[in-house]
């Protein structure tokens, strides 16, 4: 059994908290093959940009981006919750050179719904997070349009959409469930697999949509090429950034990386 104790762990985190870390939770309307290429060249830009980066599958269903990046080594929060693991077990770094961390090993289980279990839950996610300057979640809201941490609901939430009908309906459908549970607030707009062009037509289509039904305002993102050396890269085990670094969608990620570094530095200051 693992000796961590979260009520200790608490009250030093409050005494000693430092900088607040920035979280930005991805919810995906685009396929698992996008989304995965989108998490690890998007964490792969921050971590060559200086920045210590977390990857947090956060997922309900089994195939989250731990699974897809065979990162299976590390202790799961829901492990670290029930004292079974230490959290110095939780993160596995990966070769891309960012780490790797996921909320639990294959489906939900009815313990988790115990309010003394979702607390350490918590106290778990909230130290993990503290170990990284930022932290990108692989998201995925529940039958009730929860997140499997409910913390995740006060990061930054961006939704992933690909540049067909069906994507957009779907980030739409997200959208509208968001703003259900959670009121009017800001979320971001993340196009993959669309030109600059493409991507602005996207954006501003479903930004006068949800303006109008929804009383919510979109923030753009940006956006990322479709490029084939995309899928190299992710059957070499590598990011598109390292292996081809003058592919247009290394140039994207790059740009994406510094949108999220100038955000990260404004909101410091």
């Amino acid at each position: 059994m693992a000796s961590f104790d979260f009520d200790q762990a608490e009250g030093l985190r409050r005494m000693l908290a430092g900088p607040k870390p920035r979280v930005f939770t991805f919810l995906s309307a685009a396929s698992a093959e996008e989304k995965g290429a989108m998490l690890v060249n998007l964490s792969a830009s921050l971590a060559q940009a200086g920045r210590d980066v977390l990857l947090l599958d956060a997922c309900i269903a089994q195939e989250g981006i731990a699974a897809r990046l065979n990162a299976t080594k590390c202790a799961s929060l829901v492990q670290i919750a029930r004292r079974e693991r230490s959290l110095d077990d939780a993160i596995q770094a990966m070769p891309q050179g960012f780490g790797v961390a996921a909320l639990r090993r294959g489906p939900s289980k009815a313990e988790e719904a115990d309010p003394e279990q979702a607390r350490r839950l918590e106290d778990a996610y909230g130290v993990l997070a503290k170990r990284a300057d930022i932290m990108v979640v692989d998201a995925e809201l529940n039958k009730d349009d929860n997140f499997s941490i409910p913390a995740l609901t006060s990061s930054e939430i961006v939704v992933q959409v690909s540049n067909n009908p069906a994507s957009i309906t779907n980030a739409y459908a997200i959208i509208k469930r968001l703003n259900g549970r959670l009121g009017r607030r800001p979320f971001s707009l993340l196009v993959t697999g669309a030109s600059d062009k493409e991507a602005q037509v996207v954006f501003e289509n479903m930004a006068q949509v949800a303006k109008r039904y929804l009383a919510v305002k979109l923030n753009s993102m940006g956006s990322v090429p479709a490029d084939e050396h995309l899928k190299r890269a992710m059957h070499l085990g590598r990011a598109v950034v390292d292996a081809f670094p003058l592919a247009g969608a290394s140039v994207a990620f790059r740009k994406l990386a510094g949108r999220v570094v100038l955000s990260e530095v404004a909101a410091a200051g």
